[in-house]
């Protein structure tokens, strides 16, 4: 599940961080809009529903990632075998198989645990690093720093 989650936090990291903001820049503006008296009830309620909001959803998210996570993890937590070559890697499990070229992948993030693989800002896949020994290890980490 580490994986999965890694990957989901990298793919959103930016929502992470700039929905709270907006939540709170726009609770800001319905308080100003109700304490200077357009719609005084309506602004003041929900400029401090959006605050609230924004100090909630920090906390939350990740939670969330994590029950979303959680649900996948039947699927992708089989016995697979992996095949690297110089060209990409195949996976290989009773319920599916895939393969990738290396040249599809816009970015690769190395993790301690996963190499994460994506596709523009979408996260595509990824390669727990426990698959492989050390000295392994060390031929997909020079492939994969170019």
């Amino acid at each position: 599940m580490g994986g999965i989650e890694r990957a989901l936090k990298h793919q959103i990291k930016a929502l992470l961080w700039l929905f709270p903001a907006f939540l709170a820049v726009a609770g800001a503006v319905f308080l100003l809009l109700g304490t200077i008296g357009i719609g005084i009830g309506i602004g003041i309620g929900i400029g401090l529903g959006l605050l609230a909001a924004a100090a909630v959803v920090p906390f939350v998210m990740p939670w969330s990632l994590r029950r979303a996570a959680r649900k996948q993890v039947p699927h992708l937590c089989v016995p697979t075998t992996l095949h690297v070559t110089d060209d990409g890697y195949e996976s290989h499990s009773e319920q599916l198989t895939t393969s990738a070229r290396w040249s599809l992948f816009s970015r690769v993030v190395t993790t301690p645990d996963f190499w994460l693989f994506f596709v523009n800002d979408q996260a595509t896949g990824f390669l727990p690093r426990n698959a492989f020994t050390p000295e392994q290890q060390a031929e997909p980490d020079a492939r994969l720093s170019r």
